[in-house]
């Protein structure tokens, strides 16, 4: 029986997408894992999308599936992908976690491996508040916490400015959205991918 992955994500410019196609890559080489990309929904209105430049970085990715919260009870294991806003998830991510409600009553959380990945503008921009804030909702749905440990070595490169810690992985977009995703980067991403695939299957006894 094959371990189920969901890598679910929320992306305004694609940073956070090609960290997700990273993840999910990780993820798929553990043999026996059925790894699936889903995407949030949006709430900005067309119009402002399109006014930003989001749209069209947005069209990339079209083709990924909207979830909805029922649908995380499918799953063995959830990776969320999340940009950060003023060192929290955004508001897309909160919203749609703010409709998990049901699930939380029946419970339908409880055991689950669950992870979180993201972006920051800067540096030092809240990476790791929003990675660890993220926890806490997942906590409280009784999820397993699993982040990117110090076996990835490639979280300490200091000839380099990149991004991931021991919350798991993420990436420096620039203050004007203009860097992508380093190589060591999304190998930190497909690190935690294939970290967390590998956990939840020893989880579910596979």
């Amino acid at each position: 029986m094959a371990t189920k992955i969901q890598v679910v994500f929320y992306s305004m410019y694609s940073h956070i997408y090609q960290l997700a196609e990273a993840v999910a890559e990780g993820a798929r080489q553990v043999e026996g894992s059925e790894v699936t990309l889903y995407q949030v929904p949006e709430l900005m209105p067309e119009e402002a999308l399109e006014k930003s430049g989001a749209k069209a970085a947005r069209a990339t990715f079209a083709h990924v599936p909207i979830i909805t919260p029922d649908q995380l009870a499918e799953a063995d294991a959830i990776i969320f992908g999340t940009p950060t806003r003023f060192g929290n998830m955004c508001a897309q991510m909160r919203n749609f976690l703010d409709q998990t409600g049901g699930l939380w009553v029946k419970g339908g959380l409880i055991g689950k491996v669950g992870s979180v990945f993201t972006s920051t503008a800067t540096q030092h921009g809240g990476q790791e508040t929003t990675l660890t804030s993220f926890h806490t909702t997942l906590l409280h749905h009784g999820m397993v916490i699993v982040g990117v440990p110090y076996s990835e070595q490639r979280q300490m490169t200091l000839v380099e400015i990149s991004g991931g810690s021991p919350y798991g992985a993420s990436t420096i977009t620039g203050g004007d959205g203009s860097r992508h995703p380093s190589e060591n980067e999304l190998d930190i991403a497909r690190f935690q991918g294939k970290h967390v695939a590998t956990i939840a299957q020893r989880l579910a006894g596979r």
